[in-house]
């Protein structure tokens, strides 16, 4: 009789379960597009097969790219990831782009960031900016931002310009030598000596090879591999590896706080770096503050190194594939600094005239545009928890709650939508941002994305970019190695298209690990 009660009951029980997780997977969001989902896995086999029938560590951009197409370009759709994960709610029109990311009544300052930001805690710190919500993402924001003004990166052009002499130094010796290189390193090395100067004032020395470099620099790259795909430690004794890492890494970066703390506090002459500016009105270091500073110079570190770098890549790589759009830039840059090319005369005119200088790059600002839209270098989700009732008005008019999901603004895909971008989405036009009467609207540009939480640091990017293809554009001309080479006819010269772009032997793409090299002649 007990036997049969308990059989009666483990019967009633897998019965239970079964009809939910049915629910779960048919019922609870059916009214979104979606692909056919596993019952037992949800979307992730879907995820896994396109992976696998994709290019090598694809991006998942890409992947979501393709579901996109796949289920006719709808405004959203949903990917569920359960049991890893919450359903993902992926956004692909920039209106409804827009809601989630705008101040409403429900949400004073957008929805809160996703949770799986703070998977990366151990990297950019618990109280970064980035984790930060509501009153505490307020003042942080309040505090840090007279650092990423406009009027005070100016400032520091002196600072910018240095380091980017040093990076032309060593692409002058790759020229004179003739010889493959990875721009990715040169790139990553350079845009972290400049992070490294406006956030914390020092030198970093991340140009000078490992030996000299500074052990912030090595331990945060130490740290970020183990988030690489392909990481080669045991995964057992990651998250301790990740922490004690994470804590050398903030004894080094506590040391500098104090160091320039205490020097700025005997001194007349204050430091004008980001640190400095958040600390002006610290009376006393306590070990609150500096936690709090500390882990938002390890967020700048991170998010000011991988993304400008990015952005370097690809602009080098399309101006080198896309000949008609390099001679205009190169026309720019002739006129506002005339026919010398010397990186010595490019800096003295930039310091002479910084402001103006920068104004007058309006094609060369467009470029950035562009790449920044067709290569967008970082992205974030958010996440609306049940029964908030968080709602979005679709294109037609359709009102749809998303409660209970991450959400998640593809910029992959609303920057290359057709019915904003036209049939030319996919292409490089940098001419697209200086056209008279342009209909884009501003809400389908978003690489720094948009509202109150919108990347701190996107004019230091801008400015950064601006410096450096003032400095080199002129000075080199750019080859392609590898994947994304260009492709050539019998004479050995590069096929060009109906576009104007140069044909490639394969197609380049974002990936998890950046790949390949660049070489480069003067």
């Amino acid at each position: 009789m007990a036997w049969t009660l308990v059989a009666a009951i483990i019967t009633l029980l897998l019965f239970y379960l079964w009809r939910k997780v049915i629910y779960y997977r048919t019922k609870q969001y059916a009214w979104l597009p979606q692909l056919p989902p596993s019952l037992l896995w949800g979307h992730l086999y879907t995820i896994d097969k396109l992976v696998k029938a994709n290019r090598p560590n694809i991006h998942i951009d890409e992947i979501f790219k393709a579901m996109h197409n796949y289920l006719g370009k709808p405004a959203l759709f949903i990917v569920d990831l359960r049991p890893v994960s919450h359903p993902m709610c992926v956004i692909g029109d920039h209106n409804v782009a827009e809601q989630i990311s705008k101040i409403s009544k429900l949400f004073p300052y957008s929805p809160p960031k996703s949770h799986t930001s703070h998977s990366y805690s151990d990297l950019i710190g618990p109280l970064s900016i980035v984790l930060a919500e509501k009153e505490e993402w307020k003042s942080l924001r309040k505090l840090l931002s007279p650092g990423f003004s406009h009027k005070h990166l100016i400032s520091l052009m002196p600072c910018i310009l240095e380091k980017t002499q040093l990076f032309l130094k060593k692409l002058d010796h790759y020229a004179s030598i003739d010889e493959e290189f990875s721009l990715d390193e040169l790139c990553t090395n350079l845009t972290f000596d400049i992070i490294g100067a406006v956030t914390m004032d020092i030198d970093l020395d991340a140009q000078l090879g490992e030996e000299k470099q500074s052990e912030i620099v090595r331990l945060f790259r130490k740290l970020a591999s183990t988030w690489r795909s392909g990481y080669s430690g045991w995964k057992i004794l990651l998250p301790l590896q990740r922490k004690l890492i994470s804590r050398q890494l903030g004894a080094h970066i506590k040391e500098r706080i104090k160091e320039k703390f205490e020097g700025q506090s005997n001194s007349q002459n204050w430091s004008r770096s980001v640190l400095a500016l958040s600390l002006t009105q610290t009376q006393e270091l306590t070990p609150e503050v500096l936690d709090r500073t500390c882990d938002q110079l390890k967020t700048f570190l991170f998010a000011g190194h991988d993304t400008t770098s990015i952005l370097l890549q690809w602009t080098f790589y399309e101006l080198a594939r896309t000949p008609h759009v390099l001679r205009r830039v190169c026309m720019e840059l002739d006129e506002i600094f005339g026919p010398d090319s010397h990186p010595t005369h490019i800096r003295d005119q930039i310091l002479e005239h910084a402001e103006s200088v920068l104004q007058r790059m309006i094609y060369t600002s467009a470029v950035i545009k562009e790449i920044l839209r067709l290569y967008p270098p970082a992205a974030t989700a958010r996440f609306s928890t049940p029964n908030t009732r968080l709602s979005v008005r679709l294109p037609n008019g359709q009102d749809m709650c998303l409660d209970g999901m991450m959400l998640y603004n593809c910029q992959s895909i609303i920057q290359r939508d057709q019915a904003v971008y036209g049939d030319k989405s996919d292409q490089f036009i940098p001419q697209r941002w200086l056209e008279t009467g342009s209909t884009i609207p501003a809400s389908a540009w978003r690489p720094f994305e948009r509202g109150p939480r919108n990347c701190i640091g996107q004019e230091l990017a801008n400015i950064e970019a601006l410096v450096i293809l003032a400095c080199a554009t002129r000075r080199y001309n750019w080859e392609k190695v590898g994947l994304g080479s260009t492709k050539r006819d019998e004479s050995g010269a590069p096929i060009e298209k109906e576009n104007g772009q140069y044909e490639v032997q394969s197609e380049l793409y974002n990936v998890s690990i950046r790949q390949g090299s660049l070489q480069t002649r003067r």
